[in-house]
């Protein structure tokens, strides 16, 4: 399984990755830039988040909302942002290809001339709203913010989540964001990739012709964070909200994304939450009926990741319990390892997700996107096969070693999710912690 592709770099410094995939008269456009939350300073974060919004806002040669167009002429679009990158993607008919590439290309070097005071202003309270929606007035929404803070310390750019503090965005000047985006929204911090309905070498000159012209910029500061301490005594944590069932999110530091271990902790969680036959799902929800709900992820970045179990109460059940089952459920794998029936239904589920991505040549997770990540990530977009090659050569000798390295009860962050005024429903020993 790989994804053939062509590859070129323009003068500008703008990576174009060309696909070609005749089965459907479609073809996705798919831009990143190598700019997230990571990318910001205490004091001044949400930047790329908003960003995402005001790019959709209309640039110097179609000053309007970006949508209409080309959703006009049938296409499908959206972005994201999160802690390393920022992409947008269209999938447009063939024949519509060039209104995409004049579009992107438009709004990537004459977005700011468009930038005005009363977008930004409406883009602000967009994403305040936003903020509000996903967070401020969701159940358990702000947990995700009180474990990236116990993991990391204020300075270093994980230690916040991608929305940013909404103290941060009130305060931002669009001088600040002007800024920002000439910093990082530039050719050579991008990847381009087409894939679909193409010929390579029309692709390449359509791309030449609509970016070849745009300024390359300088090349942006690299990310410097400070050094991370380990977790070397557990902490034990806990809020109050506005929810009917306590929860509890067990944190470790983990590999960061492609490093070592980073395959074999993935693997792990597969085997510890995923699905009805997972060992979690398993005996707290479906045997014992501890708990209504349990997962678990090991979630890489760019430098480093977080390998979190997450797991809601059952009514009349404690946090207490399902600490301790979490417990001694990982403390099994590490002595006994995986069973042959679960090494190959989480290496066939690894396998199967693999597949999955090459189903589509666009969206979110398509072979364009597949391209950008690892072009971004690690310089090479025929990265596909020894990606999944990671997942077909863990053995259960490494997944025990890995739980037995990584999930050490002593370095672990617990933070307890509790209704309010039940602040007993904690875990014992669980400090009150602030998150707005």
């Amino acid at each position: 399984m790989n994804i053939p592709y062509t590859r070129q770099t323009l003068d500008n410094g703008l990576d174009v990755l060309i696909h070609e995939d005749h089965g459907c008269p479609i073809v996705a456009v798919n831009l990143w830039y190598h700019v997230g939350s990571k990318n910001e300073t205490p004091g001044r974060t949400g930047f790329a988040h908003l960003f995402e919004h005001l790019m959709f806002e209309g640039s110097k040669h179609y000053d309007k909302g970006y949508f209409h167009p080309l959703q006009e002429a049938g296409a499908l679009l959206n972005g994201s942002t999160n802690a390393d990158r920022t992409n947008y993607w269209e999938v447009v008919p063939t024949n519509a290809l060039e209104l995409a590439l004049w579009m992107e290309s438009d709004r990537m070097g004459y977005l700011l001339p468009a930038l005005t005071d009363a977008k930004f202003e409406n883009q602000r309270e967009v994403v305040l709203n936003e903020r509000r929606q996903n967070y401020e007035n969701r159940p358990y929404g702000f947990a995700g913010m009180a474990v990236m803070a116990a993991l990391y310390p204020e300075d270093h750019p994980y230690h916040w989540m991608t929305i940013g503090a909404a103290e941060d965005i009130r305060a931002a000047h669009i001088d600040d964001v002007r800024a920002f985006f000439q910093t990082y929204y530039r050719p050579r911090n991008a990847s381009l990739a087409l894939a679909g309905d193409i010929d390579a070498g029309e692709a390449m000159e359509l791309a030449a012709r609509y970016f070849g012209e745009l300024d390359a910029g300088d090349e942006p500061p690299p990310v410097l964070p400070p050094a991370v301490a380990p977790v070397t005594v557990e902490r034990r944590l806990f809020f109050e909200d506005r929810v009917e069932l306590p929860r509890l999110y067990i944190s470790w530091h983990s590999p960061s994304i492609f490093a070592t271990d980073d395959a074999e902790l993935d693997l792990v969680a597969e085997i510890l939450a995923s699905g009805k036959t997972s060992r979690l799902y398993r005996t707290l929800v479906y045997e014992e009926r501890m708990a209504t709900e349990v997962a678990a992820s090991q979630s890489s970045r760019e430098l480093g990741g977080y390998f979190q179990i997450i797991v809601t109460a059952a009514p009349g059940r404690t946090l207490t319990e399902l600490a301790q089952a979490i417990s001694d459920a990982i403390e099994t794998l590490v002595v006994e390892g995986p069973t042959v029936p679960e090494m190959e239904r989480c290496q066939a589920q690894a396998e199967a997700n693999f597949i999955f991505r090459l189903q589509t040549v666009g969206g979110f997770g398509g072979k364009s996107d597949q391209l950008n990540a690892y072009n971004t990530f690690v310089g090479d977009p025929g990265f596909f096969g020894r990606d999944l090659d990671r997942y077909r050569r863990v053995t259960a000798a490494a997944m025990q070693q890995v739980a037995r390295e990584w999930l050490r009860p002593e370095q672990r962050v617990l933070l307890s999710v509790v209704p309010k005024g039940r602040g007993t429903l904690a875990l014992a020993g669980s400090q009150p912690v602030e998150v707005s």
